[in-house]
């Protein structure tokens, strides 16, 4: 599958923008169906204070308000570097049809932005995890999930 260079290039320039304008972090995402750019977005964690506001979640955020529907398949996401775990997930829930990314996760880590350790945190087992995460009521939890169920008027993704 080879991507549009047209749409990386954007997206790499919305990067630079956003950095040369004091705006935000280095990272740009694009998203394209049948050859429009429908959204785009660039990193406003720190202008947001949001640290979900990445690129490609902010994109994906723009494109399906534009398009009013949450399952962007027949999209294609550029990010002009590759997504980070968080993104990744984003991408996936979202339904694009491909991922094109510029930098490598290893160009962002030597810029300062490393993400291996999350990668690293999934993989453990919850009690060896930073962070503790315990499961907690389950048995009521499960309601949650007994409703969704008998709901009628669902929609699911």
């Amino acid at each position: 599958m080879q991507g549009n260079p047209i749409f990386m290039e954007k997206a790499i320039a919305l990067a630079t923008e956003n950095v040369t304008a004091g705006r935000g972090g280095p990272f740009g995402a694009v998203i394209v169906r049948d050859g429009q750019i429908v959204a785009t977005g660039v990193n406003m964690v720190a202008a947001t204070n949001d640290p979900t506001a990445h690129a490609e979640v902010v994109a994906i955020r723009n494109a399906a308000a534009a398009l009013a529907v949450f399952d962007l398949t027949g999209c294609e996401i550029y990010s002009s570097c590759e997504p980070c775990p968080m993104c990744l997930a984003a991408i996936y829930w979202s339904h694009c049809d491909a991922i094109f990314y510029g930098n490598t996760s290893a160009d962002a880590a030597a810029a300062g932005f490393d993400d291996a350790f999350l990668y690293e945190e999934v993989k453990l087992p919850l009690e060896r995890r930073r962070i503790p995460t315990v499961n907690l009521l389950r048995e009521k939890a499960i309601s949650n999930f007994e409703a969704w169920r008998k709901f009628a008027s669902r929609i699911d993704y």
